[in-house]
C-alpha cells in the first residue's frame, strides 16, 4: 500500500509525532522514506539584505539537523533533501518527483499559532497536493495516543 513515504519536517518539536507515525508506517509497509526540509524563500527574502546569506545558511543548517534527527529515529535508510522555495509548492513537487504514496507532516510547525491566521503549510498541502497527505497533530500535554485511539483491550 505504501511504498514511498515523504516526511515533511521543519525540525520543530511539534512535528516529532508526525515523524514517529510516518516511520511506524514505513516499518509496517517496508516503505522507502524521504525526509524533506524546505527553506521558506519568504523567510529569507523578508530578512534584512545584509543578513540574507547568513539567514539562508542558518536555515540550511537547521534543515541538516532536522533530517539528522529523523535518521537517528530509525534504523531505516532515509533519503534527505533540503529545498528552497514556497513550502507547499516544494512539498507537492517533491512528492510527485519521488512518486510518493503519502506525505506525512505535522499540523503546526515552527511558526506555531501565527500560521493559523494566514493558513498553515499543512492546510495548503492538503488542498493542493496530488498525493494523499497524512497530517498528525501534536498532542496536548494532558493527552496520550491511547486516549485518542484506545488501548488494545478497548479495541478488542
Amino acid at each position: 500500500m505504501f511504498e514511498t513515504i515523504v516526511i515533511a519536517t521543519d525540525g520543530s518539536e511539534s512535528v516529532r509525532r508526525a515523524v514517529d507515525v510516518a516511520l511506524d508506517l514505513a516499518d509496517r509497509f517496508d516503505a522507502a522514506v524521504h525526509c524533506l526540509y524546505v527553506i521558506d524563500e519568504g523567510d529569507v527574502a523578508s530578512s534584512p539584505e545584509r543578513l540574507r546569506d547568513e539567514m539562508a545558511e542558518a536555515l540550511e543548517d537547521r534543515g541538516t539537523e532536522a533530517i539528522a534527527e529523523v535518521r537517528e529515529s530509525t534504523d531505516r535508510e532515509v533519503t534527505g533533501a533540503i529545498e528552497e522555495g514556497h513550502p507547499p509548492s516544494v512539498i507537492d513537487e517533491y512528492a510527485r518527483e519521488v512518486d510518493a504514496d503519502v506525505v506525512a507532516m505535522g499540523t503546526r510547525g515552527r511558526h506555531g499559532e501565527n500560521r493559523f491566521l494566514i493558513g498553515s503549510v499543512a492546510e495548503r498541502v492538503v488542498r493542493t497536493c496530488p498525493v494523499p497527505v497524512l497530517t498528525v497533530r501534536q498532542l496536548a500535554t494532558d493527552e496520550s495516543d491511547e486516549e485518542l485511539i484506545g488501548t488494545p483491550e478497548q479495541a478488542g
